[in-house]
């Protein structure tokens, strides 16, 4: 009897292979276009879709109307009434969509993965041949796409407070156009916090709160810190004679003088980032100023004092207001330079991080897994 030998296969690995980097992060517009139209169809499916899109179509318009009614009696005389108006009902309508955009956004996205977890669908789509990429890419155009048709409900109010008048035409397209890319934004924190939590209602949570914090919270910690950039010092002022008797108009002197001086361009990235001041710097209306007569322009107002706030203290301080008319004119220091690229730059980077933890979390095989999370 012979022997012959047998080789033996070797051993394979206990620890599961790593999945390579184009396996993760492949991206293909078939694999996100399927991911999306099936996120899509079961929204449509939903009787609550239709019933929300018309409740907000109603809303929107019934405030529309309402504060056109209000503005019209209110208005100056009916020569100038409907151009004086017009600016003023278009910042309040672009403020209103873009306020209930942020409330409805972060239940569309921040539901998305672990929503379909818990269903027990989401294996089924892992175990494709779809990239955990493409999946949330098209979790996240789906959020996306569900938003933006309440947003495209609204334009017919727009218009109507663009038909009034005082508003540039680039100005609304301009606004659509970053209400998109905001609520886009807060469709990829949602997904973020989505994948991260196991539970619906901790990720929705954790939406709202993050979406509070760009927009009630920065203001707040902005006026919290406001006394702490304050510093008394000595600065140059333009005003009247300390002799003065108050009988005929004095010539103002710049005197040194002990002054609080608040030096808002340390903190005013803190309202640079704000949506509301992302969309009003960037909307594009007339220029204006607190004392030229565009106080009838929400957009313009907000838009310039952040602009004065990032230039800080302007030296001499003008306290020369005997004698004159009008008020002192605003001074040539304060830069046009745009706020908005900035603050929609962070919004848009947090949108990014949550779509690149959605990403890592949907990858398999996972080594580990929170308690009580539902594999399919």
């Amino acid at each position: 009897m012979t022997l012959s030998e047998v080789a033996l296969e070797p051993e394979q690995p206990t620890t599961p292979p790593r999945a390579p980097r184009s396996a993760t992060w492949g991206l293909t517009w078939h694999g996100v276009r399927t991911v999306a139209v099936l996120e899509l169809r079961q929204r449509v499916r939903s009787t609550r879709w239709i019933v929300a899109l018309v409740v907000w179509f109603v809303v929107v318009g019934g405030i529309t109307l309402l504060t056109s009614g209000a503005l019209a009696m209110l208005g100056s005389g009916p020569s100038d009434g409907r151009a004086s108006t017009g600016p003023l009902l278009f910042g309040a309508v672009t403020f209103l969509v873009l306020g209930l955009g942020l409330l409805v956004t972060p239940t569309l996205a921040s539901t998305g993965i672990n929503g379909d977890r818990n269903a027990g669908t989401l294996a089924t789509l892992q175990v494709t041949l779809l990239t955990p990429a493409e999946i949330a890419a098209g979790k996240l155009l789906a959020a996306w796409a569900a938003a933006c048709a309440f947003l495209v409900a609204s334009l017919p109010f727009l218009g109507i407070a663009m038909a009034l008048g005082g508003t540039p035409g680039t100005a609304l397209p301009r606004v659509v156009l970053l209400i998109a890319i905001l609520l886009a934004s807060v469709c990829g924190i949602g997904l973020g916090f989505s994948a991260l939590t196991a539970r619906t209602a901790g990720s929705t949570v954790l939406t709202f709160l993050t979406v509070a914090a760009l927009t009630l919270l920065t203001p707040v910690l902005f006026g919290l810190t406001y006394p702490s950039i304050s510093r008394t010092q000595d600065v140059p002022v333009n005003s009247v004679p300390s002799d003065w008797d108050g009988q005929a108009d004095p010539e103002c002197e710049v005197t040194v003088q002990e002054r609080t001086v608040p030096h808002t361009e340390r903190t005013w990235w803190l309202l640079g980032i704000n949506p509301f001041v992302v969309l009003s710097d960037g909307a594009g209306t007339a220029e204006g100023t607190r004392i030229t007569g565009r106080d009838n322009d929400p957009l313009a107002l907000i838009r310039t004092g952040v602009r004065e706030l990032r230039a800080g203290p302007t030296l001499p301080l003008d306290e020369c207001w005997v004698g004159q008319s009008d008020p002192p004119a605003e001074p040539d220091t304060v830069s046009g330079a745009p706020v908005w690229p900035w603050g929609l730059a962070v919004n848009v980077l947090l949108g990014a991080a949550g779509y690149v933890v959605a990403v890592r979390r949907l990858r398999i095989p996972q080594r580990t897994l929170a308690r009580g999370t539902r594999v399919a």
